[in-house]
């Protein structure tokens, strides 16, 4: 496994119930900004076997890109208190996650 993927499995497990992160934040967090679809990929493989909260990350947009689990992932981030505008998208400066991760203090020494 990547350093990469290993960071990216740790962002996304730290978001808490009630916050969202996006594709593009986590890729960026992990260490490499133009990778969101890595990300996709990493959701897509890994989500069982990690346990992943996948429902709480979307798109930039605000929106959730997932098709085929669209209404199961609106309902659980609804569950967790999520509210959704009427054009069906989450405020992200309200919902947003913003994490503070040690790596990044650790590369700036």
């Amino acid at each position: 496994m990547t350093l990469f993927t290993e960071r990216v499995i740790s962002i996304i497990q730290s978001i808490p119930a009630g916050k969202v992160m996006t594709y593009g934040q986590i890729a960026a967090l992990a260490g490499n900004p133009r990778g969101a679809r890595q990300v996709v990929r990493v959701l897509h493989s890994m989500s069982r076997s990690h346990q992943l909260p996948w429902h709480r990350v979307i798109n930039a947009k605000g929106e959730i890109s997932l098709d085929e689990d669209m209404f199961s992932q609106k309902e659980r981030l609804s569950s967790e208190g999520i509210l959704f505008t009427p054009s069906g998208k989450i405020n992200l400066s309200l919902y947003r996650y913003e994490p503070v991760l040690n790596w990044i203090a650790e590369e700036d020494m």
